[in-house]
């Protein structure tokens, strides 16, 4: 592998690395609301929480299945009540499966939609930015309806991912 293709499979994985840890930090934090504050939403969301989490992870690997045919070991199922632990398993298939989707793929590799969805094309690469943005802009809101219920909602930042990776480390300037 040449030096410039690693270069590019190591800033893959970290968007996806810090993709699930984001989803997994968010999801914990969440499994000690209320059903009232799962609930909650505000103006300009999704929806709830208990909503948006669910949309989060179902379109993280329905990005799997509409590509590959590949489903999570105990997928997600619509209407069914909130599972912390499956969300949790979900958001680790669903980034590693994507994550290997995004490497595996050529230059100019096109999706082909399987059935039962319409028979539509796109760049892998669109959908491999489509996978991080839409999470990241659904959590924002899972986090401002966490501030508007007055709790302090986790750091997500990509800063405090590499903090607690150890990364961040002071140098010598000589």
């Amino acid at each position: 592998m040449s030096d410039q293709k690693a270069m590019q499979a190591e800033v893959l994985a970290a968007f996806f690395a810090h993709n699930a840890w984001a989803n997994l930090r968010l999801l914990e934090f969440c499994e000690r609301l209320s059903d009232e504050q799962l609930d909650s939403a505000v103006l300009g969301g999704y929806g709830s929480i208990r909503d948006t989490l669910w949309h989060i992870l179902s379109a993280e690997a329905g990005y799997v299945e509409r590509s590959t045919g590949g489903l999570p070991p105990n997928p997600l199922v619509a209407g069914q009540p909130l599972d912390f632990a499956q969300l949790k398993e979900v958001a680790s298939w669903a980034s590693d499966a994507i994550l290997r989707m995004a490497l595996d793929a050529g230059e100019g590799a096109l999706v082909r939609q399987l059935p039962p969805r319409p028979p539509l094309q796109f760049r892998m690469a669109s959908l491999i930015v489509q996978a991080i943005t839409h999470s990241a802009e659904h959590r924002a809101q899972i986090t401002a309806i966490i501030t508007q219920l007055h709790l302090e909602p986790p750091d997500l930042s990509v800063w405090q991912y590499i903090q607690g990776l150890g990364e961040i480390q002071e140098f010598s300037r000589e």
